[in-house]
Order: C-alpha cells, then sequence, then structure tokens
C-alpha cells in the first residue's frame, strides 16, 4: 500500500541505519515526516524524590536527539520536535496535516505500552493508519524458536535454544534520500537541561570515557572498538575491568537509546571474526546481546511482574525501607571503599561498569537488607545506558526474586576487591582521600589502626567514614 504522507515516530529507536519504520516509510510513503516527541513524564519525579531522567541521561538524550535531526538532515528530510504526550500531540499533528499513518517501534514495558494502545486507538478513531515495528533486539521476536508465552526462564535454555534454532534478520539498509514535504511546520526547537529542571552535570576528567549521546557517536565507538583498536580479540580478558576506556565495549548507552542496533553490532562481530580474528571473545559479545534479548523477552513475557517487589518468582522478603541507609549507599558514603568509588563514578560520570553494578547491588540487596526496588530506581535515574528490561531484571536478579537458579547472589565485597582491585588504583581514581594507603589496605582502611591512618592523613567518621557495616564473610 502507497500512502501519500507517514509521519515516523522516534521513540528509543535514535538512529536512520537499520530502522523498520523509517525503512518501511521510505519505500511506501511519497512523503516522509520524522519525528520525536519529549514527554515530560520521563522526567518527573518519582519515590523517594528521585529524578526519573537525571542530568546524565538526559544529557546524553538530548545530544542523541540533536544527532539524528542532523543525520536526517543530510538525507533531505528533518526531525520534528514536539513537548508533551506522544498520544495526544502527534495524534493531533497529524490530524492537522493530514497523515495517512504513523510508523514507530514497538516498546516493550507498561509505560510504553500504553501510549502505544491510546495512540493507536485515537488515530483510528480519526482513520490514520498505524504501523508498529519489533526492532530492538537481536532475534526478532517472530523468529524465536518458542512461542513467546513459554520463553525459557532460565537464561542458559534461552540462551541454547535461539543460538541453536533462531534467526537473526539481515539489517535494513539506510535511505539514503528520504522524500519530506516542502512546508513549514508548528515545532520547537531543541529543548535544553533547564526545559526538565535540570542543571548541567559537570564535565568529569576521571570518566573512563567521553560519552557523547548520537548515531555517529555511537557507530564512532564501534570503529574505535572493533577496527581502530582492535580490542574485541580481548574482550572476554578484559570486560571486568573497572579503569579505562576500552577493558569493555561501552555500547551499552547507544544500545540504549537505540542509536545503535543490536543486529548491526553482531554483522560486525562477524566481519570482524572473517577479516580479524574468531575466538571467545568475539562469541561473549554476541553472548551479552542475547542476554540483553532475554531481559527485554522476559520483560514483555511477565509484564508488570518486575517492578514489584516480590518480582517475577513472588518471593515476599522483609525488605528494608530506611532513606538514611539508602543515601549513605546512593552517595557512596558507606565507608566500604570498593562501593564508595563504584557509587562516585556513577554520580559523576553517569556510567559504571558491569562489575560495579552487581557489587553495589548485592550491597544494597543483601549486606544493607534495603528494597532492592529503591536501587533500580536509583539507576533508573543515573545511568545514562538505562535500559528499563536489563536494569529492573538484573536488579531482580541479584535480589533473588528474578529467574536465576540460585537463590542468591551474593557478592563477598573485599574478595571481590581482591579479585578485580588487588592494588587498589580504582580507589585511588574515585577517593583521593585514602590514595596514600598502600597495596591492598586501602579498601579496607577500618582494619588499620588509628595512629596508622593517622599517618596517612585519615581520621575516620572525620576525612573518610565509618563502614556502615562490616561482616565476617568478608574476611
Amino acid at each position: 500500500m502507497m500512502f501519500k504522507r507517514v509521519i515516523v515516530w522516534f521513540r528509543n529507536d535514535l538512529r536512520v541505519h537499520d530502522h523498520a519504520p523509517l525503512f518501511n516509510a521510505a519505500q511506501k510513503a511519497e512523503e516522509v515526516i520524522p519525528v520525536y516527541c519529549f514527554d515530560p513524564r520521563s522526567f518527573s519525579k518519582v519515590e523517594l524524590a528521585l529524578e526519573k531522567t537525571g542530568n546524565h541521561r538526559a544529557k546524553f538524550l538530548l545530544e542523541a536527539v540533536d544527532n539524528l535531526r542532523k543525520n536526517l538532515r543530510d538525507r533531505g528530510a528533518d526531525l520534528l520536535l514536539f513537548l508533551g504526550k506522544p498520544e495526544e500531540i502527534l495524534v493531533d499533528f497529524a490530524a492537522k496535516i493530514q497523515a495517512d499513518a504513523i510508523f514507530f517501534s514497538e516498546e516493550v514495558t507498561s509505560e510504553e505500552k500504553k501510549v502505544e494502545s491510546k495512540l493507536e486507538q485515537q488515530s483510528w478513531k480519526l482513520g490514520i493508519k498505524t504501523s508498529s515495528y519489533w526492532q530492538s533486539t537481536l532475534f526478532h521476536i517472530l523468529d524465536l524458536p518458542f512461542p513467546l508465552s513459554q520463553t525459557p526462564e532460565v537464561f542458559t535454555q534461552f540462551r541454547k535454544e535461539c543460538e541453536k534454532f533462531g534467526k537473526i534478520q539481515k539489517t535494513l539498509p539506510c535511505p539514503t534520500k528520504i522524500p519530506f514535504p516542502n512546508e513549514t511546520f508548528d515545532t520547537i526547537e531543541l529543548p535544553n537541561l533547564s526545559t526538565f529542571g535540570l542543571k548541567e552535570p559537570l564535565k568529569s576528567t576521571r570518566a573512563v570515557l567521553e560519552f557523547i549521546g548520537g548515531e555517529t557517536e555511537g557507530l564512532d565507538r564501534l570503529q574505535a572498538y572493533f577496527w581502530d583498536s582492535d580490542r574485541l580479540k580481548v574482550y572476554k580478558e578484559t570486560r571486568n575491568g573497572l579503569l579505562g576506556s576500552d577493558y569493555s565495549s561501552k555500547f551499552s548507552p547507544w544500545l540504549a537509546l537505540g542509536c545503535l542496533s543490536p543486529r548491526f553490532i553482531y554483522e560486525e562481530v562477524k566481519r570482524y571474526e572473517q577479516e580479524r580474528t574468531k575466538n571467545q571473545s568475539t562469541y561473549w559479545l554476541i553472548f551479552e546481546l542475547i542476554w540483553r534479548d532475554y531481559f527485554r523477552f522476559i520483560a514483555k513475557k511477565h509484564g508488570n511482574k518486575i517492578f514489584k517487589v516480590q518480582g517475577i518468582k513472588n518471593n515476599e522478603d522483609n525488605w528494608i525501607r530506611n532513606e538514611s541507609l539508602f543515601w549513605k549507599w546512593a552517595h557512596g558514603e558507606t565507608g566500604i571503599p570498593f562501593i564508595d568509588a563504584n557509587m562516585r563514578e556513577l554520580n559523576e560520570t553517569g556510567f559504571m561498569s558491569n562489575r560495579g553494578r552487581q557489587n553495589v547491588a548485592s550491597f544494597l540487596v543483601n549486606d544493607l537488607n534495603l528494597d532492592w526496588r529503591w536501587g533500580a530506581m536509583y539507576f533508573e535515574s543515573m545511568l545514562i545506558d538505562y535500559d528499563v528490561c536489563s536494569n529492573w531484571g538484573n536488579w531482580m536478579y541479584v535480589a533473588g526474586v528474578g529467574n536465576d537458579p540460585r537463590e542468591n547472589r551474593y557478592f563477598n565485597i573485599l574478595r571481590q576487591a581482591q579479585n578485580y582491585d588487588k592494588k587498589g588504583d580504582y580507589i585511588r581514581h574515585w577517593i583521593p582521600e585514602l590514595a596514600a594507603i598502600p597495596g591492598f589496605d586501602i579498601h579496607q582502611p577500618f582494619e588499620l589502626s588509628t595512629a596508622n591512618l593517622k599517618t596517612f592523613g585519615i581520621s575516620l567518621g572525620s576525612t573518610y567514614p565509618h563502614p556502615m557495616v562490616k561482616f565476617k564473610a568478608w574476611v
């Protein structure tokens, strides 16, 4: 079917490569009108007075939208910007400009699905067609080797079935020319952070990487990590690092906003295997993309259970809701250097290593016994790579209310520090007030005598906090 005028509604798919709604609109419509709508509900306050979208993530989003607009302009189109509820704004706009249809990417979780449903209902009433496309995963939902309702609960089974029987579709070509109408539309300028009541984050000199939002930056990062520095071949060995730009791919911020397509990454891994080398590291990057798929399909299968305190396992527990303890954790003031360093990195940069996330989550859940959902909300606010399915799925996992066959995901903090930061370099990087303590002792200043600490210019309770908790299990 040919359309005269189609709106392409961009959401968490801020790219022009491998983009099903854009590709199909360019094939089927005489005129294509790309739009993006800033939804004020995404910038509201949630529990604990947390910003639903904090300033680091908001800044990354604004950069990504700006870059998408540039990439669309390079192809003869533009990106029209709106502020308001998409299910109202876009339907009104479609009616006003006499659009035949709205094409968009399908999302997974309830807030986004409600918006889709309302938009479809209102569009139908006005005779405007809608077409949604599934494109956020490596394996298309229709290519899974099982019905969604029978998605395996355990990751290993999910992975093995997908690897053996699943199909990965080829990426779609990027339109070289997008037919955009020659007229002026009543839209807004690109907002700034103050539009949403947010402050510009201070630029960190200690960040592992300068993360800039947008498809162009995401593609540049892939080029740098795979091809320029040739780091993919050692990914499996280095992925649990803590310092430096290249211990892991760090594609996650661009994947979260759809600036990078998982299928494009997959195809580049396969090209790397043909042109450079094929080993456990190249497989492991695909393995991590399958983990991402797994959390998305589990979220779609279980719906709002992933946001409930009992999780998808329906496990009730006596979680504590102590705000004083929570904010010490959140601000990196626990007195446990390995926890504090990771939380300081998150707060200053909007990013934290995978190893760090597992440890701070375990500490909040298992050592402090705080409501795991508070941790998930804090990550939602702070992380530039926040992905609703991966975030809440991982927090359930650590809290023992997800689908890990093991009941308890406990991380021995000092043993983890011994394994991943034996010399204490990560602590010195993020907690300079402890930098004078030599070797591994920097991880446990609470074990040093007052006199010894004094020689390093440290006074617990003054220059650095006393530990909130200390467990025999850590020894």
